[in-house]
């Protein structure tokens, strides 16, 4: 099915006698009126689009219309988010218009009428709204080599003044140059860490420290500045030449997510939040030290691994050798299991230094 997400594009296609089989996604249809008036449409979907009641009669035999609901979000968003975005209004001078920004909007509304709601057109809205985001996000991953996508997951408590977390940075800065669409869960600490690295890709290394420098002021999400010193952040050094990927989740929406990220798919359904961004890391995940969350990333990922859910197997990179095999005993077990064929198709290591890591994904190229 042919989608249509602008109205030039719309305009130039009808020009057959009869349309058939074709999406169009939030577009003020009034604008062509008279041309759509002009053609029949069959078997068509119009999700979220503007329509006088004259189109909205002309295309309802045959096809399938979608209004948009009344929530305080857009149902049918026809591309990912980004910083401008979520965080329209924010003057990080005035820390209280997070309040205004439409990730906070979005929030308190979500709380409001419940995470596990059973309000029908709210969780129609929320599953219309994350189908969308995911269509987003299979457009924007279309240009991108599948194994050049690599996510970095790890704790979101972990602090800006870590060596854990400049080390993070690093190694996302290295990949981002090398040509890696880096990703993560978009929110605080590993995830924030990997999206700074891409941000400062192209950059001299000591643009990176000095900003590092600013954000260890406000070391955690909880702490009253850790927004404002991202946007001061943004404001010195306001361009970058890379992309990278932020995937968050209103679920944990407390965590503001991570201005750093260029695009920001933002899902109400953690489940498939989780599952998706393992799903696209075909080039690897680097695991950095995380709690409960992350080592419930790692199974999930083993999961994926083992039955080649998508095709193949791609490399579990742990970092940290004393975390992941004594604080966090995971990595032991990982590897017997895979050793004597319990676990099948792992492509692990565990490392300390950046060379390791970036050399074993690349290995994997």
């Amino acid at each position: 099915m042919k989608e249509f997400e602008s109205l030039p594009a719309l305009k130039d296609y009808l020009t057959t006698s009869t349309i058939e089989s074709i999406a169009v996604q939030s577009l003020d249809l009034t604008q062509i009126e008279d041309l759509i008036l002009d053609h029949p449409f069959k078997d068509c979907i119009f999700l979220g689009c503007q329509m006088s009641a004259a189109l909205w009669a002309h295309l309802s035999v045959d096809n399938y219309l979608f209004p948009h609901l009344d929530v305080p979000y857009h149902c049918y968003p026809k591309t990912l988010y980004s910083r401008e975005i979520l965080y329209d209004n924010y003057d990080y001078r005035q820390p209280d218009t997070y309040q205004q920004t439409l990730d906070k909007v979005v929030y308190d509304h979500y709380i409001k009428t419940g995470k596990e709601t059973h309000a029908i057109k709210e969780t129609l809205a929320r599953r219309l709204h994350d189908h969308s985001i995911t269509d987003a996000l299979q457009e924007f991953l279309h240009e991108v080599e599948e194994k050049k996508v690599v996510a970095i997951m790890g704790g979101h408590g972990l602090s800006r003044a870590s060596q854990s977390y400049r080390q993070i940075t690093e190694i996302a800065k290295e990949l981002t140059e090398e040509g890696y669409l880096m990703l993560s869960g978009g929110g605080p600490g590993a995830m924030e860490a990997t999206h700074v690295g891409a941000w400062f890709a192209g950059k001299p290394i000591a643009a990176l420290h000095d900003a590092i420098t600013i954000l260890a002021t406000a070391p955690k999400y909880n702490h009253p500045n850790w927004l404002p010193t991202a946007f001061q952040v943004l404001e010195q050094y306001p361009t970058s030449d890379f992309i990278s990927l932020g995937i968050p989740t209103w679920h944990y929406g407390h965590e503001p997510p991570t201005p750093f990220a260029s695009h920001i798919a933002k899902y109400f359904a953690n489940s498939v939040r989780e599952e998706g961004l393992l799903a696209i890391a075909k080039g690897g995940v680097v695991f950095a030290p995380g709690s409960a969350g992350t080592m419930q990333e790692i199974f999930q990922d083993i999961a994926q691994n083992h039955y080649q859910s998508f095709g193949y197997a791609s490399p579990m990179v742990f970092l940290d050798k004393a975390y992941w095999s004594f604080d966090r005993p995971v990595y032991p077990i990982i590897e017997l299991m895979s050793r004597r064929g319990d676990l099948k198709h792992l492509d692990i290591g565990i490392y300390d230094d950046s060379e390791d890591i970036i050399a074993h994904l690349k290995r994997f190229q």
